[in-house]
């Protein structure tokens, strides 16, 4: 997806006990979207190597860190020039801002589960609402990744995959390497 910016997502308010399924969505929906990474600010190594195997099978370079920080991960990421999107229902409409997001070269997207600190409203670049209404994570930042790429991640290929869905019109066709 050339001239578009290098993302990662960056998953707060993880709880271990709730979360694995809802936070392993979100990566497998980065990294299926367009994403080149995600930081987990929670220490859960399943949620760790459910991605991972996902990743490691059906391609690609997607990273996922564990027990990240958060603060230090957002300053990290703004001293190497990188920008801070943190999706929110009280931000501004994504249809008014992902030009200028777009146009940024590194974009770090904050995704909360439970009530975010409300710090992150003041270190974000951007607060971006998706819709007004309340939804899920997933869903918002599949709707962000898929605008911001403008579609184009809908069609990409992992040259390295292991394995590969081969489209069909009915049935399930898969290719193993």
């Amino acid at each position: 997806m050339s001239g578009a910016p290098t993302v990662a997502v960056l998953r707060i308010g993880h709880r271990p006990e709730r979360d694995q399924r809802v936070t392993t969505h979100v990566g497998l929906a980065a990294r299926a979207l367009g994403a080149r990474g995600m930081y987990l600010a929670a220490d859960d190594p399943g949620v760790i190597a459910s991605i991972g195997d996902v990743a490691s099978r059906w391609g690609g370079d997607f990273f996922v860190e564990n027990d990240v920080p958060w603060r230090r991960c957002i300053g990290d990421w703004k001293a190497g020039g990188g920008r801070v999107v943190h999706l929110t229902m009280y931000g501004l409409r994504m249809t008014d801002v992902i030009d200028d997001i777009r146009r940024e070269e590194r974009v770090l997207v904050v995704v909360g589960a439970e009530k975010v600190p409300g710090d992150i409203y003041g270190l974000a670049d951007y607060n971006v609402s998706v819709t007004t209404q309340p939804h899920s994570e997933i869903s918002s930042l599949a709707l962000f990744l898929d605008h911001l790429f403008e579609g184009k991640e809908l069609n990409r290929e992992y040259p390295d995959a292991k394995i590969r869905i081969e489209p069909a019109k009915a049935g399930k066709k898969t290719v193993e390497r």
